[in-house]
């Protein structure tokens, strides 16, 4: 059993606006402690990839970056900045689809997406700059490092989700999708369990922690919500954890690529 007929979503309150080198672990256990939440074992932070990649330092200044001949090109074909076009391509691996106001890459962490999610959404101003945020370097070790502080804080069995907005293919609009994981098994694997008529299943898979990171979206928004963190509870998680890297597909095992 991984939930109980009762899961609750509940908003961390009053996260400041985060800085590079702030402690986001140290910021969300004081948040905690104001609003005298106390997580229970089981229970799975759902974090926003935007405090994480900010409390890394994730910028880069668009005024101090020099577009390549490729990304010249692409910028053309796409109608976007030269200088963010050429972010992309660093961040990612390949190109796979490309049309006016479209960029959809590889990134070099194996996810299929926009603009290898480099965003300028609710990015702060920098005087004479202009910042664009990348995702945070490895989303599952990131994950992890902030699952191993609260379960050693609370004293705890404790899960962590890094969440994301990805668009999809064949679908209009965007869902919460998990980018890191710790403490929980992302990909689960109900092979062999049985049907409601005893049926044993053959080729199901669960992308758990993407379930999590989509309800969690409800609460923390997209726009100006400034709902960073949330806490998921009611789950008993009792089967052997994966990364959030489970759920990436190969190309070899992928029909559309």
């Amino acid at each position: 059993m991984l939930a109980s007929e009762r899961l609750t979503f509940t908003v961390v309150p009053d996260i400041p606006l985060l800085q590079p080198g702030d402690d986001l672990n140290a910021i969300v256990i004081a948040a905690l402690a104001r609003s005298s939440i106390v997580p229970r074992d089981g229970d799975v932070f759902v974090v926003a990839q935007k405090v994480v990649s900010k409390s890394q330092g994730r910028y880069v200044d668009l005024t101090s970056v020099t577009p390549s001949a490729r990304a010249l090109e692409l910028a053309l074909a796409v109608d976007k900045d030269p200088r963010l076009v050429e972010v992309i391509l660093s961040e990612s691996t390949r190109v796979l689809r490309q049309a006016p106001g479209v960029l959809i890459v590889e990134h070099r962490l194996g996810f299929i997406m926009a603009n290898a999610g480099v965003d300028r959404s609710n990015v702060p101003p920098k005087p004479g700059g202009e910042l664009v945020l990348l995702l945070p370097e490895d989303p599952d070790d990131s994950a992890e490092a902030m699952r191993a502080t609260f379960a050693a804080h609370f004293g705890k069995h404790l899960a962590v989700v890094i969440n994301d907005s990805f668009g999809r293919p064949w679908r209009r609009g965007t869902v919460g999708v998990a980018l890191g994981a710790a403490g929980l098994p992302a990909l689960r694997d109900l092979r062999g369990q049985l049907d409601l008529y005893g049926r044993p299943l053959r080729v199901s898979d669960t992308a758990f922690a993407d379930e999590i990171a989509s309800a969690a979206s409800l609460l923390m928004g997209q726009a100006s919500e400034g709902f960073p963190v949330v806490l998921a509870s009611g789950f008993s998680l009792t089967d052997t954890p994966n990364a959030a890297r489970t759920l990436i597909r190969s190309a070899a095992d992928d029909l559309f690529r």
